[in-house]
């Protein structure tokens, strides 16, 4: 097992750092989705889905 370890050791490091950015931007795109900023960063004046990605809990006053 220890000689298995050791000849895959760069290996084994190298999937642990890659996995660990995964992770830590899995969690920033979520904290970003909670806090209502959209995917691309861009604003969304002239996104096609804009008014299905920031819905708000307030009824419209459009009628």
């Amino acid at each position: 097992m220890i000689q298995w370890l050791s000849e895959n050791l760069a290996t084994i490091v190298v999937a642990v750092i890659v996995f660990a950015i995964l992770a830590l931007v899995t969690v920033k795109m979520i904290r970003d989705k909670k806090r209502g900023k959209g995917g691309c960063s861009c604003g969304c004046g002239g996104c096609p889905h804009a008014g299905t990605c920031h819905t708000s809990s307030k009824p419209s006053q459009n009628r």
